[in-house]
């Protein structure tokens, strides 16, 4: 399962790479726009990586809940705060939801078996400018 989260954070990484050397400047500016929103400001980096949890879970984006796991992880969330925040996507999107819950409790699973990311992902992978923006929330 390792081998799922590296092919996931490669994937992530070429792509974004790739988006952002076309050069296109909107997607330039929303790729940092995205990347600035996550960081701590009047709410902490935690409160904010678990409302991105929350929309990722009612826009129905396994990238974007896999990132969210793993960055909720990274900034200290217990599984109870996850299973909470979990019922506030449930409740917020129906029971379409639910697919998405199994694979994003699966996820957390995952992580406290050991199964760590690779040291570079997603949170240090920052080997362009966004390292937040690209597969989460569809964007």
């Amino acid at each position: 399962m390792a081998d799922r989260l590296e092919e996931f954070r490669r994937f992530r990484e070429r792509m974004n790479d790739r988006i952002l050397a076309a050069g296109n400047l909107e997607i330039k500016r929303f790729f940092a726009l995205d990347t600035r929103t996550y960081e701590a400001g009047a709410l902490p980096v935690k409160t904010k990586e678990l409302l991105g949890l929350v929309a990722s879970l009612v826009l129905r984006c396994d990238d974007c809940i896999t990132y969210h796991v793993i960055r909720c992880k990274e900034e200290g969330v217990t599984d109870e705060e996850l299973l909470e925040t979990f019922s506030v996507g449930l409740v917020v999107g129906g029971s379409i939801v639910i697919p998405h819950l199994r694979r994003a409790v699966d996820m957390m699973d995952r992580l406290n078996a050991g199964e760590a990311p690779p040291s570079d992902a997603p949170s240090s992978a920052a080997s362009g400018p966004a390292p937040h923006a690209g597969a989460e929330h569809g964007r």
